[in-house]
């Protein structure tokens, strides 16, 4: 057990000394006196600048003058759209008293947890071993080589002082106690990664093990409003891809049920932008009404990926406009002139959470005609009173379109009242000052957005979706990928100069592959075979089989830490080993395939165990226990015949083929004026066709 008593010492301070706040100015100048953080990278490290606090980013900088001063470090970890960073920084960040205190007895590092997921993965660990808690901000205090003590997240002004006072006794009258800790909670973050192998021998892959999936993990669905029981709710895409495969291979109605009342739900509530499209990172409710209501490029991506997906399964028109408007959005507001994908929206504006996004009935009221009115409040769930708080209404909807016009008085057609209300209020709203965007570009975050382009591509057909996908990727090349086939994580203003993580080579190379298949451009997936070759050179564990989340040549943090449960994102372990698994296909490599296998024995056991959060593991046992199929389709017209194989969900085909035969399941198959669907299985095909609905037949 960790020590936990350092903090119940109640020490009281003087405060009388502690006066002035806000941020420094020079005086004479009557400008602001700006810190180093001016010219970092990071947008959310340059929200820092005007900081009285004497920030360093991280770096041996920071750490040799720990070292040469004896001083403890606090290590601030954040995000652009984090509501409660910015709260903590107006408290405390900006003040000049607590600057002073923070100044004279610590080193100061402030991390965008973003772009360096590596070190926040420790001091996130410190803390939930500490209290079992985590989130951000997150601040954590360690020795000057790095090893934390204590960590924790968000403090109110007077609590933050009150801190700062007692870690700076116990550090200058009982070091050493704080040494012990700190050597114990940095050996419970590194034993946090391991996991028990198999009792002596391979897993057997079976159908079985595949189908009491589901039945373990049932209780843990909320089958009136969709997603993971509880709240807050947060989007977790692995596990609707995993329960839409699970039906598709079981044909499991509850697996459906629990997938489609989560799209459905979302899609009516609040965590989705009704006006203009996009999703909020989390609902602060059960029934996805209220969001958190910053927007994240990851889940965006994630999520258009799911409603292609459920939209090929269903045919629900609701998610092809799901869809359709979050795209717009991606590409209006989320999109850099160069084509990278930028990576956040602020949940505030003007200093207030979501004011951006809400109304007022008086508002409401006053924007739309009686017509447009009396349509709109039923069918947002608008009242006086509010929906939300101070009487602000969130949008989100119970009543279909129909409900709600026929509780007025026009007759107009029922579509053409919401969206021209709709259209008004988007006029309006997009005049309100505007959240900020953190416009950093993330490999991981783009490769994730690429993948969604794609997806929607194959579900609605749409080749401006795939002409985007494409200016992405050749973005990506240009920016962030070295001669090597090494990676870059970040890239903004024309600068790359973080190295990049497991998670930026898998879901790169993950979406290569699938940008093989749209394209039938063998170029893009050897791109993918190359940094997946990288990777395994530079993150591979020979002791467990497993990948690192940093390099062989990365910088020596106080531990190195594995990613093995999957969560908002796949784990970078469960998508190389997907990864790894699809390219032994394709290329007819089996070490490939046998250390995909190997990886997913070593977290198997875990997959029943700890329920949906291992879904991308259990999506890639659902693969290899059933097999793929291989889909080869030889011939000039080979694109178009795929695109409408593809218009429906299989989640367990690998498609390949164009003109050459430039893959062992290719070869001898092309002939000359003619275009040829191949339908195989373990190398074994059926018989060859011309027809696209015989190709689906023989897939079914």
């Amino acid at each position: 057990m960790l020590v936990r008593t350092l903090f119940r010492i109640t020490i009281c301070i003087p405060l009388l000394w502690l006066d002035g706040c806000g941020s420094r100015k020079n005086t004479e100048q009557d400008e602001l006196v700006l810190n180093r953080l001016s010219k970092a990278g990071s947008p959310y490290l340059r929200e820092h600048a005007d900081n009285p606090v004497d920030w360093y980013e991280w770096g041996a900088e920071a750490l040799e003058k720990a070292k040469k001063e004896n001083k403890p470090l606090i290590i601030s970890i954040g995000y652009a759209s984090c509501h409660w960073c910015h709260v903590m920084e107006r408290e405390s960040f900006m003040d000049t008293a607590v600057a002073r205190i923070m100044n004279d007895s610590f080193v100061s590092i402030k991390i965008d947890r973003e772009e360096r997921p590596d070190i926040d993965q420790i001091y996130l660990e410190a803390a939930q071993l500490i209290s079992g808690n985590g989130g951000w901000p997150l601040n954590a205090f360690a020795l000057p080589d790095g090893k934390p003590f204590y960590a924790a997240t968000y403090f109110p002004k007077e609590q933050w002082i009150n801190l700062l006072a007692q870690v700076k006794q116990v550090y200058s009258k009982d070091k050493e106690k704080l040494e012990e800790q700190a050597n114990a909670l940095t050996k419970g973050i590194k034993a946090s990664d391991l996991i028990s192998s198999p009792s002596g021998k391979d897993l057997s892959y079976d159908k079985k093990a595949y189908e009491n999936i589901f039945t373990s993990w049932q209780s843990h669905f909320d089958y009136k409003w969709g997603g993971i029981s509880g709240a807050p709710k947060f989007p977790m895409p692995v596990v609707g891809e995993f329960l839409l495969q699970y039906h598709h291979l079981t044909k499991n109605k509850k697996a459906l049920e629990a997938a489609t009342r989560t799209l459905d739900a979302m899609a009516h509530g609040g965590i989705f932008d009704q006006l203009a499209g996009g999703f909020s990172r989390y609902s602060t409710d059960a029934l996805w009404q209220v969001p958190h209501f910053e927007k994240m490029l990851y889940d965006n991506g994630q999520l258009v990926s799911l409603y292609a997906h459920g939209y090929q399964v269903t045919g629900n028109p609701l998610y092809a406009e799901v869809i359709v408007k979050t795209l717009k959005f991606i590409k209006q507001e989320m999109t850099s002139p160069e084509g990278g994908f930028y990576s956040s929206l602020n949940a505030d504006s003007e200093g207030e959470e979501g004011k951006f996004y809400v109304w007022t009935q008086a508002e409401i009221e006053k924007a739309l005609d009686p017509t447009g009115e009396a349509a709109i409040i039923p069918y947002y769930q608008i009242n006086d009173s509010g929906n939300w708080e101070d009487k602000k209404n969130v949008l989100f909807r119970k009543l279909t379109r129909g409900d709600a016009v026929s509780r007025g008085k026009s007759q107009e057609p029922r579509d053409k009242i919401i969206e021209d209300a709709e259209q008004t209020l988007l006029k309006i709203r997009n005049e309100r000052p505007r959240p900020t965007l953190d416009d950093k570009i993330l490999l991981s975050w783009n490769a994730l957005m690429l993948k969604g382009y794609l997806d929607a591509y194959f579900a609605l057909g749409n080749s401006e979706y795939l002409a985007t996908a494409l200016t992405n990727a050749k973005f990506i090349e240009k920016n962030l990928i070295r001669p090597d086939s090494g990676l870059w994580r970040n890239y903004n203003h024309g600068k790359a100069n973080i190295e990049a993580f497991l998670d930026d080579y898998a879901l790169l190379a993950r979406s290569f592959v699938f940008l093989y298949q749209a394209t039938y451009d063998i170029h893009w997936l050897e791109r993918a075979r190359a940094i997946t070759e990288f990777a395994v050179s530079n993150f591979y564990d020979n002791t467990t089989g497993l990948f690192f989340y940093t390099s062989n040549a990365a910088e020596n943090l106080v531990a190195r830490k594995m990613e093995l449960p999957d969560n908002v994102i796949p784990s970078s372990n469960s998508v190389l080993a997907e990864v790894l698994y699809l390219l032994g296909e394709y290329y007819s490599r089996d070490e490939y395939i046998k250390m995909s296998s190997n990886m997913l024995g070593r977290v198997a056991p875990e997959i029943t165990k700890n329920g949906p959060y291992y879904a991308n593991w259990a999506s890639l046992l659902g693969i290899m226990v059933t097999g793929p199929y291989e889909v080869a389709v030889m011939g000039s017209d080979a694109l178009r015949m795929t695109n409408k194989i593809r218009q429906q969900y299989h989640p367990t085909v690998l498609f390949m083929g164009g003109v050459k035969e430039n893959l062992p399941l290719l070869e001898n198959k092309n002939v000359d004026g003619r275009t040829i669907i191949y339908v195989c299985r373990n190398k074994l095909c059926k018989l060859p066709v011309e027809d696209v609905q015989r190709a689906i037949d023989q897939l079914k």
